[in-house]
């Protein structure tokens, strides 16, 4: 069980152990540390890891990393100059003695969902290790690495960024010998000139490869672009997934259900069919370059697919919850895609719910939060989601945010539900008109926190089973 050893840490960091020790994983977060793991206190721009060292100690954990000068009777410390560069020693470490197969997955849009595919596939061929939720970052990455397994066959990593340069300093800590990117669309725009300088962004991903492998979303406007950026970083091969018949892996069929995804493909000249437990095109497309990286990889493919068909969708991302508000009435039905948004994947998430049929008397309510990091053209992008979503079916739209409002001002009165400045000032507003039966699709930016909203409605249930309870203690 063991990961890191005092001397393997001494090693990497340049830090000094206070005590021998041993340590099953590494973690920056008291709140789920597990027992046996090393504690590193970083320091952010609000809060400082080392005011919780204790609470760590007291959580089970083998040792803490922290700065020179900090003190604890509590337990084993490696002091170091900088905690952050510890970690990214660390984590460099942990990938340097790795002889896995290293893939990583960026784009604009289905990272994670993508990340947790290539986790299934994979796992289905050897150990595999895996960020967790969307370790993505400057922290998340490195954190990943190190608590990377030694005998991993398998490592999958998510890579994020929204400023040029960022993507290049992550791979080059990763080293990925696969590549994917999963679309380009206009998201972190703000930060960007144009979508081609976001294109390049994403193409960062191959600076550090050394060869390998890029697998490329065919029918991505951009495609051509991608694929010259990875044969100017020298890669050896170029892969490409798509609907377009030219695309080396091609959905060939795609049943769309209200729960659910059944698809036909061709992956690198072998047919294939699964059923996917997350609806969507967008989706199934993603499930095409997984599929693409497990042949690339040499990978048995038929085991990956019969693997492929125990994903499920991951919280936030269109995840579904069903609340009963009313005894004896159909459940209400939360499609949770509250984690984050962009243009392109609202426009998915319409697909999906209006696919999904609500019970007799109930209805399709669209709670949306704004999509932040839009630039100049939030409000026009915003606006432009009201054809798409009157054709979703949607009977009632509740928003907040003052980009929401453009699309908000851009529906018929009959549509609109209610705006409010803020997702907790926009809960009382959906808690009122709430009723058994009824679909409420969830989304909106991090950063508008829509999961007010989820939590909101699911409390509603409880509400529902403590006035049984005192109904019965009556």
């Amino acid at each position: 069980m063991t990961l890191w050893t005092a001397s393997e840490i001494e090693q990497a960091t340049g830090g000094k152990a206070t005590t021998d020790f041993s340590a099953i994983g590494v973690s920056i977060d008291t709140r789920t540390l597990k027992k046996g793991e090393i504690y590193i206190a970083l320091k952010g721009d609000a809060l400082d890891g080392h005011d919780y060292v204790e609470a760590a100690f007291k959580a089970g954990a083998a040792a803490a990393i922290v700065k020179e000068g900090f003190e604890s009777a509590s337990g084993p410390l490696v002091h170091v100059d900088d905690t952050m560069t510890a970690l990214e020693k660390l984590g460099a470490a942990g990938r340097a003695r790795s002889k896995a197969k290293i893939i990583a997955v960026t784009g604009s849009a289905g990272k994670t969902g993508t990340k947790e595919m290539l986790s299934i596939v994979f796992g289905a061929l050897g150990k595999t290790h895996a960020s967790k939720k969307s370790f993505n970052n400057h922290w998340g990455v490195p954190l990943s690495l190190a608590n990377m397994p030694k005998d991993a066959a398998y490592g999958v990593f998510e890579l994020g960024m929204n400023h040029a340069g960022e993507l290049s300093n992550l791979t080059c800590q990763v080293k990925p010998h696969i590549a994917i990117i999963t679309t380009i669309e206009p998201v972190h725009i703000e930060f960007f000139k144009n979508m081609e300088a976001i294109a390049d962004a994403k193409a960062e991903i191959f600076t550090s490869m050394k060869g390998g492998t890029a697998i490329l979303p065919f029918d991505n406007p951009h495609f051509a672009r991608l694929k010259a950026r990875a044969e100017k970083s020298g890669l050896q091969k170029i892969l490409s997934f798509g609907e377009d018949e030219a695309a080396q892996s091609r959905l060939i069929d795609c049943a769309l259900h209200a729960d659910s995804t059944k698809v036909t493909a061709d992956i690198l000249g072998e047919r294939v069919k699964y059923k996917l437990n997350i609806p969507g095109k967008h989706i199934a497309l993603n499930s095409l370059s997984a599929l693409t990286a497990v042949k690339a990889a040499g990978g048995n493919l038929n085991a990956s697919v019969e693997a492929l068909k125990k994903s499920e969708p991951v919280e936030g991302r269109g995840n579904r919850i069903s609340v009963t508000i009313t005894e004896g009435q159909p459940p209400l039905v939360i499609i949770n895609e509250s984690y984050n948004a962009n243009p392109a994947a609202m426009l998915a998430a319409f697909d999906v719910f209006a696919m999904t049929t609500p019970a007799s008397g109930g209805r399709r309510i669209a709670v949306l939060g704004d999509m932040l990091e839009l630039g100049k053209d939030g409000p026009r992008l915003h606006a432009e989601l009201a054809n798409p979503l009157l054709k979703a079916k949607t009977d009632l739209l509740f928003c907040c945010g003052p980009l929401m409002d453009a699309l908000y001002q851009q529906l018929p009165p009959d549509w609109r539900g209610g705006h409010a400045k803020d997702s907790q000032m926009l809960v009382p507003l959906i808690t009122d008109v709430a009723k058994p039966g009824d679909v409420f699709l969830v989304k909106g930016s991090a950063g508008s926190k829509m999961s007010y909203v989820v939590q909101a409605l699911q409390d509603m249930a409880a509400a529902q089973t403590n006035a049984k309870g005192n109904q019965h203690a009556v």
